[in-house]
């Protein structure tokens, strides 16, 4: 890596949209602008889990910024051994908060500690892997209810962190993602019409690559259009 190369921190590097990225970022082609030196945290490689105060402490503080992009790749569709909830009647309460946990606890935890692996003044870009399903207008169908939830509950979190670190850390964007359906093992039993995991990386770089300040806080697809709340 030649010296000077910007700095990126992908967190859910050992998942399929989370290696894809990291793996773009540290390619000039990949889609982000440049070549990023990047550093990968994960659960598999490295014992981080995101839902634990502790280990998200524990290892981000033993990083050194600032970090020009950060990009939280973490994410469940199913608490383990469950499904999606087709109808209200299948929700299953410890299922529910295991999912809330994961997806929307977790993200706030590393959040809450990113502010000093930024840059103070400079641009900053901070992705936060989201879903569409998780927009409350964009429900036309109903079911999958706790994954519904906890992405919705994820976009509140983003849309609030993002007003919080834009007073501390002035040229931060912060931005909920919609990587579009990918294929992973995440999603091998459910969809069709799928992108592949280096496609989806690639547009969520170019995305990320062109917003501006004034959208912080905002929530975006792959192809760079807005997501209603």
């Amino acid at each position: 890596m030649s010296a000077g190369a910007p700095r990126a921190l992908v967190i859910g590097a050992s998942g399929g949209i989370g290696a894809a990225l990291a793996n773009a970022l540290a390619d000039p082609a990949g889609g982000a602008g440049s070549r990023f030196e990047v550093t990968r945290l994960s659960r598999r490689e490295d014992g981080f889990e995101i839902t634990d105060p502790r280990s998200v402490s524990r290892h981000l503080n033993a990083l050194e910024g600032p970090y020009a992009a950060i990009f939280i790749a973490t994410g469940r569709l199913a608490a383990t051994g469950a499904r999606p909830e087709k109808s209200l009647g299948a929700i299953d309460a410890d299922a529910m908060t295991a999912l809330f946990a994961v997806n929307a606890v977790g993200p706030a935890l590393v959040l809450a500690r990113l502010a000093p692996l930024l840059p103070r003044s400079e641009r900053a870009v901070i992705g936060v892997l989201s879903a569409r399903v998780g927009s409350i207008g964009d429900n036309r169908l109903g079911g999958w209810h706790s994954y519904r939830a906890s992405k919705a509950a994820l976009n509140q979190v983003i849309r609030g962190a993002a007003i919080e670190l834009r007073r501390q850390r002035p040229g931060a964007i912060l931005a909920a993602l919609h990587p579009g359906t990918v294929e992973t093992s995440f999603t091998a039993d459910y969809t069709r019409d799928k992108l592949a995991p280096e496609e989806a990386a690639r547009r969520l770089l170019a995305v990320c690559a062109g917003l501006r300040p004034e959208q912080t806080g905002g929530f975006f697809d792959h192809r760079g259009e807005v997501v209603p709340w």
